[in-house]
């Protein structure tokens, strides 16, 4: 049995579903949506996604979501977000940009490679490698030290 109760916002009250275990009820998807949307039209975007139930567990609006059910509420079909924040109607997937095999040198003269790869590598934090420049053909290959090896040429 979800009961109703009131929420204090910012600028002014809400009310919001709560279920019987004082969870929140889940989001509002068709029309339930579209009413309640409609009903607080005149109140900011971020109110509106709160009180029809777009709220994560740590208590941030989950505006991405609310905006796509709002649209296939509307009728119109999205297609599956991989990278999306899950939700309603998104398909839960990685986070994040995706790998796009290349990088650039930062003004410091640092070059960085980043997480995407090195997990899709199995690097692991601590791992450590021995750098070999091959000007030739411009590469540079990370070779992995073995234990109790110190990385110095012999």
């Amino acid at each position: 049995m979800a009961v109703n109760s009131t929420m204090a916002t910012g600028n002014g009250w809400l009310n919001h579903s709560v279920g019987s275990t004082g969870d929140p009820a889940p989001p509002l998807v068709g029309k339930a949506l579209l009413d309640r949307a409609r009903a607080l039209s005149n109140r900011p975007e971020e109110q509106i996604a709160r009180a029809c139930g777009y709220v994560g567990p740590s208590g941030r609006v989950l505006k991405k979501s609310f905006y796509r059910a709002l649209v296939e509420a509307k009728g119109y079909k999205l297609p599956s977000d991989p990278g999306g924040a899950g939700g309603a109607g998104g398909a839960v997937g990685p986070r994040g940009r995706q790998a796009d095999y290349r990088t650039r040198v930062h003004g410091n003269g640092n070059l960085m490679i980043g997480n995407a790869y090195t997990r899709r590598m199995g690097i692991e934090p601590g791992d450590e490698f021995r750098i070999e420049l091959h000007r030739e053909t411009g590469s540079i290959w990370l070779l992995p030290l073995n234990p109790g090896e110190t990385g110095a040429e012999t």
